[in-house]
């Protein structure tokens, strides 16, 4: 009964702000009912746990963007399905996004918030949406970051790691780094080096633990591991309390076309960098 009448708001609500979709938590809507009588005027995206099952009562909404089953903040989750809109096209500039949230245990939904793509800070920090996953493949794009996600939840055999993984312009990137270590990625034919190959994640948080980045093409081959990057940003502007992973990854965006993403050690929030600044930020949940 909660859920429908918070479906039935949410659909006006929606209609009024002129939303271009409403992100729906599928976990919490198992007894929902949308039919012709709830007259939605933009897309119903649902959110679900990857390798959960999408409710049959929702199934036919279509869409469906998958987000790791980790320990992170309600809000970092909203955070990383918005990303993951962005980069799978759902999202732009400008659009605006009606999020329906709850805990699942419950099974109701009991939040409603609307995010401003591109305006809200808290959410995005970035003004050049358009051009952020230019030049890498969507997928590619969220096998790194849920690798990265699960890194900072779980951190490696009860210890937390920090790393860098670094996205697309790679010819680049290697005339601004210098290896450290010997490439345990050398001599391997391209798709057997493939992140999209979900047999190597394993070994790719066995080698978090190197010092250094991950330089991955934009096609998802790992290039190398263990790379020092040398260029480093000296804005004055740049946040206060972030090491020297965050700089270098700064840094390296400043003056390429990758992407960055960065595992804290410290704190286990996960930032995502492209030109020279923080795109966004996801924070971990407290234990």
């Amino acid at each position: 009964m909660i859920n429908e009448m918070i479906m039935e708001f949410a659909c006006k609500f929606a209609d009024e702000i002129n939303a271009k979709a409403i992100l729906l938590y599928s976990e919490v809507v198992q007894d929902i009912k949308l039919g012709k009588d709830n007259k939605v005027n933009c897309d119903i995206i649902l959110i679900s746990i990857e390798d959960g099952k999408v409710p049959k009562n929702i199934k036919h909404l279509g869409k469906v963007i998958y987000i790791p089953n980790i320990n992170f903040t309600r809000m970092s989750q909203v955070k990383i399905a918005i990303i993951k809109g962005i980069s799978a096209g759902y999202f732009e500039k400008g659009d605006k996004v009606l999020c329906l949230t709850g805990i699942p245990r419950f099974g109701y939904l009991d939040s409603v918030f609307v995010i401003d793509v591109g305006k809200e800070f808290e959410i995005l920090t970035s003004d050049n949406i358009s051009d952020i996953f230019e030049g890498v493949y969507p997928e590619v794009f969220e096998t790194v970051l849920n690798i990265a996600l699960e890194l900072a939840s779980e951190g490696r055999e009860g210890r937390s790691v920090g790393t860098i993984f670094i996205l697309g312009d790679d010819e680049k990137v290697l005339q601004l780094s210098r290896q450290m270590i010997i490439n345990p990625f050398r001599g391997y034919e391209e798709e057997q080096r493939n992140i999209l190959d979900h047999n190597l994640k394993e070994t790719i948080k066995e080698f978090s633990a190197l010092d250094g980045a991950f330089i991955i093409k934009d096609n998802g081959a790992l290039i190398t591991a263990g790379r020092h990057l040398s260029a480093a940003l000296e804005g004055k502007d740049f946040p206060k309390g972030l090491g020297s992973r965050h700089i270098a990854a700064a840094g390296i965006t400043s003056v390429t076309n990758a992407i960055a993403i960065v595992v804290s050690e410290s704190t286990g929030a996960v930032r995502i960098f492209k030109n020279g600044k923080i795109f966004v930020d996801i924070d971990k949940a407290v234990s």
